[in-house]
């Protein structure tokens, strides 16, 4: 598959699931996730679904929430996403926005330090 076809498919499925937990899923541990990227395998299988929480201290309960509620979000996104097979959901926490704060962090306190 072509990947600007793929590209498509990854920015249908960043929408489509962060509507889908915005405005349809209805636990609260789900209420303030944002998703911040999608990588589907080139044969359609499969999606990694990168997610960031809010909360840090809610991350686990988050977690679990979003594995539970993979099949819903799973038969809704075949509703609104025209591909003939809707890949398996894997939720994966992104830690590129904590590293890169982390980073930020450092370049603050060697700049303070000078």
């Amino acid at each position: 598959m072509n990947s600007i076809k793929l590209e498509r498919i990854n920015s249908a499925i960043v929408r489509e699931v962060s509507y889908i937990l915005a405005n349809e899923v209805k636990n609260q541990h789900i209420q303030f996730v944002t998703v911040t990227a999608a990588k589907t395998s080139s044969d359609l299988s499969y999606c990694k679904i990168y997610v960031t929480v809010l909360k840090q201290e809610f991350k686990k309960e988050t977690m679990d929430a979003l594995k539970n509620a993979k099949g819903f979000i799973r038969k809704e996104l075949a509703e609104r996403i025209d591909i003939r097979h809707i890949p398996e959901l894997d939720f994966v926490y992104d830690e590129s926005i904590e590293y890169g704060q982390k980073i930020e962090q450092k370049i603050k306190e060697i700049h303070e330090n000078e």
